[in-house]
């Protein structure tokens, strides 16, 4: 099974953010988005080009163009983010961000009238149902569809940096799951969902998405819900496993991080070096690490099983990837993960408030909507 990759310029970037509505003063999530989407019409009826529903109805997407710089694509987000508040403000909702609601529960959460979503929903019951989670994914273009698999096998080495400072949600229907990412373990049981398998180049790929296909696990490569996957009819690799991001800042740190870190495999692949795989065991442990402690995780930095804490490596990260940042013109937006380094993502700041609140969850919601609305978050936290 031949699978086209479509060409796309170099390390062009794009961002899909998934945001939640809440009822402003309950905080409880709002199952408006068809109401909202409506009236984001345009004056002769037609739908809004780029902000969209999603699985559940108290959801909508955010869905940027294709920009040269971060910058260029937040910039775009936050533009409909605007159009968005203008309609839901009247309507008495909030939006926040986050990777899960820190006390909804999903049998409350109706689900989309999409064909696609009634069959995923009745192939995957229960687990379907229960993916009440939300999520941010960076596509980022790759020049060469040759290049696409080794890229993507030597970035599953930083899906614990990436998890740790993007990580938004401990809570789950009301409880601390002791988890800063709970739907990063959530999403990964839906089929064909969770960590890749590490295929050695694009041919390996269209065996597997033929092999997929042939007993009707999936209809066509679309239904591959990788972590990191390719997105053959945008000519990307798609990184899709971060949670949800709480802030404009968050955003733009992560988009930045994943935008710099594929650039940069993408030039060492062109110096004719072989990019380094980490053993799919150590891969698998690093995402639960990330997963379960955050920031404070301590990851398999090599086939050794040397070990290190995420934020050291992460800081001497940032200063490798500096040059490749001031080439793509996004320096101020990977510098800024010091700061949630320093100050803490939003797991940790969740967490704060409802300890500061005696564990009073629509606290967490309130703050998330002010964060979103003013981007300022609670500082004081050092690593």
């Amino acid at each position: 099974m031949g699978i086209d990759f479509a060409r796309s310029e170099r390390s062009t970037v794009g961002i899909e953010w998934e945001l939640a509505l809440v009822d402003r003063d309950s905080g409880e999530l709002v199952s408006a988005a068809e109401e909202v989407l409506l009236a984001l019409h345009s004056p002769d009826g037609q739908p809004h080009p780029r902000i969209t529903g999603e699985l559940l109805l108290n959801t909508v997407e955010l869905v940027s163009g294709v920009h040269t710089t971060v910058g260029a694509a937040v910039s775009d987000l936050d533009g409909q983010l605007q159009e968005l508040r203008a309609v839901t403000l009247p309507r008495g909702i909030d939006i926040i961000g986050s990777g899960s609601h820190p006390f909804g529960q999903w049998y409350d959460q109706p689900v989309a009238n999409k064909e696609r979503y009634h069959k995923l929903i009745e192939r995957t019951k229960w687990w379907g149902r229960n993916m009440m989670i939300w999520g941010v994914h960076v596509h980022v273009g790759i020049e060469d569809r040759d290049k696409v698999m080794p890229i993507l096998n030597a970035m599953l080495s930083y899906i614990p940096h990436l998890q740790a400072i993007s990580a938004s949600s401990p809570y789950w229907t009301g409880t601390d799951t002791g988890y800063a990412s709970n739907r990063a373990l959530m999403f990964q049981q839906l089929p064909t969902a969770g960590l890749p398998y590490q295929l050695s180049d694009w041919e390996a790929f269209e065996g597997y998405v033929a092999d997929m296909t042939r007993p009707g696990i999936i209809d066509d490569f679309t239904e591959v819900r990788w972590d990191i996957r390719p997105s053959p009819h945008w000519g990307t690799l798609e990184v899709r496993f971060c949670d949800g991001a709480s802030t404009h800042r968050e955003l733009a740190a992560v988009a930045a991080l994943i935008h710099c870190l594929v650039e940069h495999l993408s030039s060492l692949l062109d110096a004719g070096e072989t990019l380094p795989v980490l053993p799919p065991w150590f891969v698998r442990e690093n995402k639960w690490r990330a997963a379960r402690y955050g920031l404070d995780a301590q990851i398999i930095l090599d086939g050794d099983g040397n070990e290190r804490a995420v934020t050291d490596d992460i800081r001497d990260l940032l200063v490798t990837l500096a040059p490749v940042a001031e080439r793509l013109r996004c320096s101020a937006e990977l510098a800024s993960i010091v700061s949630i380094l320093d100050d803490g993502a939003s797991y940790i700041r969740q967490l704060r408030i409802a300890e500061a609140n005696d564990g009073d969850l629509t606290t967490v919601v309130k703050a998330l909507a002010q964060e979103l609305r003013d981007g300022s978050t609670p500082q004081g936290r050092s690593v």
